[in-house]
């Protein structure tokens, strides 16, 4: 339908350190994603003030803390569920979300954490995966638990800063990587199972009905080996959509069309994204097999992240 976008080959920025790699050893969800044991399984890339960069291990149940040129790398927690999702908050507290904690938050100082949430209406979640916070402090995430084309009971969901939590969109086949549109009416959600980045206007529909329209933003034909992941929006409201299982990083314009596909140097496994660097123009990639993060350098800044905003 569209041209095929211009390459942008990534480098690598930093590798996880043998030190911190954990060979041989399978845990739950290695066992019941298939396959063997994995070293590592890096997700959730986000920069604080300071220029730190944090990711964390899914697989086994740890946050890093990376040096800012990414020479020293640091396990800031371990002993958790499943981390995946990871972002900063204003006041510098580290949030993240949980398979089986819920949504989390760190002291960045002593490392103490805390649970925000671990329920709605009484019932577990399902198995979180991203979250991203508003500008006003609203915290949206992904609750897809086992979700699937066959099974499409994956959700979003809101945490207002008052305490309320609210179902945005169910019935979705496995929800992962979200980001808010620059004027923060629109939630971008991509589909992991069906290749679609989906758009969810933020007001309720007609006649009182408390639901939110939405409708396909972009839809990715090249299917690789798992889907899509993790986004990041940028200053022009485009979006950067992580396509694990492909090696790439797409990039779409604010209509949806494809304007640069970001291609690893490492493995296949391209998670999720963030920007960074001086004018945050620097895409930093987590690259989960090789246990890899990677760097591209784009023509359009990142907007700016809720924790330096």
């Amino acid at each position: 339908m569209f041209a095929p976008p211009p390459v942008i080959q990534a480098e690598v920025f930093a590798r996880l350190p043998d030190a911190l790699r954990i060979e041989g050893v399978h845990t739950d969800w290695s066992r019941g994603r298939g396959g063997g044991p994995l070293h590592s399984f890096l997700e959730g890339p986000a920069f604080d003030r300071a220029g730190n960069f944090y990711c964390t291990d899914l697989n086994h149940g740890r946050i890093f803390r990376v040096a800012p040129d990414g020479s020293r790398w640091d396990v800031f927690a371990e002993g958790l569920g499943g981390p995946n999702g990871l972002k900063i908050h204003r006041d510098g507290r580290i949030f993240a979300v949980d398979r089986r904690f819920g949504v989390i938050a760190f002291d960045p100082a002593t490392g103490a954490r805390s649970t925000i949430l671990d329920r709605q209406g009484g019932r577990p979640f399902d198995g979180l995966n991203d979250l991203c916070f508003a500008d006003n402090g609203d915290l949206y995430f992904t609750d897809p638990g086992r979700s699937s084309m066959r099974h499409p009971n994956g959700r979003v969901l809101r945490l207002a800063t008052d305490g309320t939590v609210e179902v945005i969109c169910d019935g979705l086949p496995y929800p992962n990587g979200l980001v808010l549109s620059g004027d923060q009416k629109t939630l971008h959600v991509a589909l992991t199972r069906t290749l679609q980045v989906i758009r969810i206007t933020l007001h309720p529909g007609a006649k009182g009905e408390r639901h939110y329209p939405y409708g396909v933003f972009a839809q990715v034909t090249a299917g690789g080996l798992a889907g899509l992941d993790g986004m990041a929006v940028d200053e022009a409201g485009g979006l950067a959509v992580a396509h694990a299982g492909l090696a790439t990083v797409w990039v779409f314009d604010r209509l949806g069309v494809p304007v640069a596909r970001v291609t690893s140097p490492a493995g296949l496994r391209t998670t999720n994204v963030a920007y960074g660097g001086p004018d945050r123009r620097d895409l930093y990639v987590t690259e989960s097999e090789d246990g890899a993060i990677l760097r591209a350098r784009l023509p359009t800044p990142g907007r700016p992240m809720f924790s330096h905003a």
